[in-house]
């Protein structure tokens, strides 16, 4: 083996260790960039779309800082819709918090009477020692519990500037990108790009639409079985079903304590449910949107949102769809350039003929028949699916 093929070889390698490496070092910012980049695609569009009809095609700094700043307002007003009422129901819950301690241990109300039923007072007071000791366990990752704050705000607007700079700069990093390549491939890179983009902003909208679909739901169910603060509870639910497969859970949980709360068959009613429309969401309503919206096959659209869990947790669920949306239009891109666009109905020989109505030699068809299926091209030297 030649000297410069070995050199060659165990340069890829240390090459390729070194990548991994710093892959693995800076995986953080990866993600808050792969997270940008996300968003950014999402809100595109809209930039574009109040580039043209606001600012007649020019000023794409001013319509991306609208285009954000209206983004803000809603989620500010989607978080005040949510913890203020948290807060004040909060408020008037520690009011009452003695009143209700004093009722649960005299076995009175609906706690007092769970708790009764339950025999949770006579478990909590047979284990009072383990109860203070993991009570005082939960104090020492008090310093842990800040850090992932911290870093948790700081992702946050690390991600938002991010995603600002990619709207505002993506189009001329994309050109700049486009013409270093000949005008045909520059063509197809910039419309596989854009099917890409679009299956991202799809899976936005399904998801979307999913998430208010549970969030009515939800609130017609907690409404019926008279629930307090149902409209909180519904909000709550329908933000944490943005997550797939998974999101209706945790938010079912929230929703079968609140009941349980109330009452006992308000609980079961809320529970019944939740069990119910996790199956239909997870393996109908869910396969079906985004089946139309991003345009992935449903079976596709459970594996991989069961690959990107176990691979990378929430975010690989929350991801696992718009990549495999994007590698589905990537993939059948180079199948459609290696191979050529395939005919509605494949057609063999010098006649148009289906491929199925072929015969084998020794029947009475022709040799040349034959001849022109295994070649696969007609007269003209059409590229056909025989």
């Amino acid at each position: 083996m030649p000297t410069r093929t070995i050199l060659a070889t165990i340069g890829l390698l240390l090459a390729t260790a070194l990548l991994l490496y710093i892959v693995m070092q800076t995986r953080q910012v990866l993600t808050w960039c792969v997270v940008g980049a996300f968003f950014a695609v999402a809100l595109a569009p809209v930039v574009g779309w109040v580039q043209r009809k606001v600012f007649r095609g020019k000023r794409r700094s001013l319509a991306t800082l609208v285009v954000f700043v209206v983004a803000f307002i809603l989620l500010g007003a989607l978080i005040t819709a949510f913890v203020v009422p948290l807060a004040q129901e909060g408020t008037k819950v520690a009011g009452q918090l003695p009143g209700l301690i004093a009722d649960a241990r005299a076995g009175r109300g609906p706690i007092g009477d769970l708790l009764q039923r339950t025999h949770a007072l006579q478990w909590v007071q047979d284990n009072q020692d383990r109860i203070s000791s993991f009570a005082k366990g939960l104090t020492t990752p008090a310093a842990g519990v800040l850090g992932g704050i911290a870093s948790g705000v700081t992702g946050t607007v690390t991600v938002i500037v991010l995603a600002y700079l990619m709207v505002l700069e993506g189009p001329k990093v994309v050109d700049g990108t486009i013409n270093l390549f000949t005008p045909a491939t520059g063509s197809r890179i910039r419309r596989v790009a854009g099917d890409c983009a679009r299956s991202v902003t799809g899976y936005l909208s399904g998801n979307l639409l999913i998430s208010f679909i549970c969030a009515v739901l939800t609130y017609a169910v907690l409404k019926i079985s008279g629930v307090p603060f149902a409209g909180l509870i519904a909000l709550f639910v329908g933000i944490a079903d943005l997550i797939p497969l998974v999101g209706a859970t945790i938010g079912g949980i929230v929703a079968v304590l609140a009941g349980f709360l109330h009452s006992v068959p308000a609980g079961i009613a809320v529970l019944v449910f939740f069990v119910v429309y996790q199956q239909l969401e997870n393996h109908l309503l869910q396969p079906l949107v985004f089946a139309r919206t991003v345009k992935v096959n449903p079976l596709t659209v459970i594996i991989a949102i069961l690959i990107g869990v176990e691979l990378v947790g929430i975010l690989g669920a929350l991801l696992a769809i718009p990549v495999a949306s994007i590698i589905q239009v990537v993939l059948r891109d180079i199948w459609d350039h290696r191979r050529g666009q395939l005919k509605d109905e494949p057609t063999v020989g010098e006649d148009p003929r289906l491929a199925h109505t072929l015969h084998e030699p020794g029947d009475g068809a022709p040799a040349g028949d034959l001849t022109s299926s295994v070649t696969g091209a007609s007269a003209t030297g059409a590229p056909t699916r025989g």
